[in-house]
């Protein structure tokens, strides 16, 4: 357990009707006791817990505000320490000055993520159900946010601990073999280890695909729109955002940058990016805006091609439908709301997905969120399965098949058990470091360094 005492603020640095500041060590109840007074008279640190006290907050000698004092009980508090959380007016003064109280009655401030990697280290929570705490505050839709509760709850850890235990028994099995060769301990056979690895393997990949799939839901897919000047690229924007994010202009070239946006579509998330309309320019600050969005165009995993269906093709548009090839694309004939004129054979013949839209009616909408959930395979994620929630977990999953593949490339060669037996330790040390039973302190420092401060 820690030795310091910390405190944050654990609600958003804006106004609200409440501010929470959250004390959490050894210490926590005898320094709230120096700046909070409950009016029954109580002394937090006689509180035997679970209790919400009503009373006041004193800074310098003077009340500041009125506030619910939360008392939590080690070890059966989210850090696994005492903790008593202050519930005072939300004005960004008054919160500031609770939080200024509390530290100059002894309190260091907390850093980053620090409340969550004591709950790690206080076993309150594995490495990966701490990891899911920031997907489900970042959660942009229901699919995203049950997938982390349930990473929260611990339904991955489990699938992760059964696979390591399944490897565990055949190491186990092999090391009394090897370790006491005069006992008579039964040999486990070849086609024993093989099947437990192959299925192990089997089990571990189908997490990783579901991660994979998942993306959409829990990461957001990089999605950029692209065409020539003038055919409503940043009306699509405001479209798909429900407001004015982009400016509309009937100017050619009025994007010359790149505009951004976080949009759900149909539960998926959407990285969005406006660009600057595709063209040969002479002049030097569109031209920047034109290499841009080719830039975003060639990294892009989606792309939302837009033509102007109320004019006929140029070979402006045919250069941009070029550069939208191996792309997984949708084209977006606007302006369904005036006379077609466009060449849609033409655009079929490059897009297999068409899509006739007016982004100043709204029209087509529907259909555009049917595609881009076909094409982004979101029918084949389950947010209720085990979910791995970052890059970190995947890595550790592909190390641990990598090792479980080389084990039975080891029997295949006629190797020594010996051999087989040290793919199998390595197998399991990758799914300890997913869990945080052998990750390192730089590992679990950098995890926690990118959770906010309070959380």
């Amino acid at each position: 357990m820690n030795e310091t005492t910390v405190a944050a603020i654990s609600t958003p640095n804006a106004p609200g009707g409440i501010g929470i500041i959250r004390i959490s060590g050894s210490e926590a109840l005898s320094i709230t006791d120096r700046v909070f007074r409950p009016v029954s008279g109580a002394k937090l640190a006689g509180s035997p817990g679970y209790r919400a006290y009503f009373g006041s907050v004193e800074y310098g000698g003077e009340k500041i505000d009125e506030a619910v004092c939360l008392v939590f009980r080690a070890p059966n508090s989210y850090t696994g320490e005492d903790v008593a959380e202050i519930n005072c007016h939300g004005g960004l003064y008054i919160t500031k000055q609770v939080l200024r109280a509390v530290l100059e009655a002894g309190a260091e401030p907390a850093g980053p993520g620090e409340f969550t990697k004591r709950a790690f280290l206080n076993g309150k929570r594995d490495l990966a159900s701490a990891e899911s705490v920031m997907a489900f505050i970042s959660a942009s839709g229901k699919e995203a946010a049950a997938a982390a509760l349930n990473t929260m709850d611990g339904k991955l850890s489990g699938r992760i601990a059964a696979c390591r235990d399944r490897i565990t028994g055949v190491c186990a099995s092999l090391s009394a073999w090897v370790d006491y060769p005069d006992e008579e301990i039964e040999e486990i056979s070849a086609d024993e280890i093989r099947r437990t690895f192959t299925e192990v393997r089997a089990e571990l990949e189908e997490i990783i695909h579901r991660y994979d799939s998942g993306k959409a839901f829990t990461q957001g897919v990089d999605t950029v729109i692209v065409g020539k000047p003038n055919v409503g690229k940043s009306a699509v924007m405001n479209m798909l955002s429900g407001y004015d994010r982009s400016i509309v202009t009937d100017i050619a070239g009025t994007t010359r940058d790149v505009v951004e946006e976080r949009i759900t579509l149909g539960g998926i998330i959407l990285n969005v990016a406006d660009t600057a309309g595709m063209r040969e320019t002479e002049n030097i600050v569109e031209n920047i805006g034109v290499n841009l969005a080719e830039k975003r165009l060639s990294r892009a995993s989606l792309v939302l091609a837009v033509f102007d269906g109320s004019s006929p093709l140029t070979d402006e548009d045919r250069a941009v439908a070029g550069k939208c090839r191996d792309k997984i694309k949708i084209a977006l004939l606007n302006k369904s709301d005036l006379p077609s004129a466009a060449e849609r054979e033409e655009i079929k013949k490059e897009f297999d997905n068409v899509i006739e839209i007016s982004a100043l009616t709204g029209e087509g909408f529907p259909e555009l969120e049917k595609t881009v959930s076909k094409l982004l395979s979101a029918g084949d994620f389950d947010p209720n399965s085990a979910c791995l929630t970052g890059e970190r977990q995947r890595a550790c999953c592909l190390e641990a098949v990598r090792h479980l593949e080389e084990g039975i490339a080891a029997l295949d060669g006629g190797m020594t058990l010996d051999a087989v037996n040290v793919c199998a330790d390595c197998a399991v040390d990758s799914l300890l470091e997913l869990t945080g039973e052998k990750a390192t302190d730089t590992v679990v420092n950098e995890i926690f360094s990118r959770f906010c401060v309070g959380k």
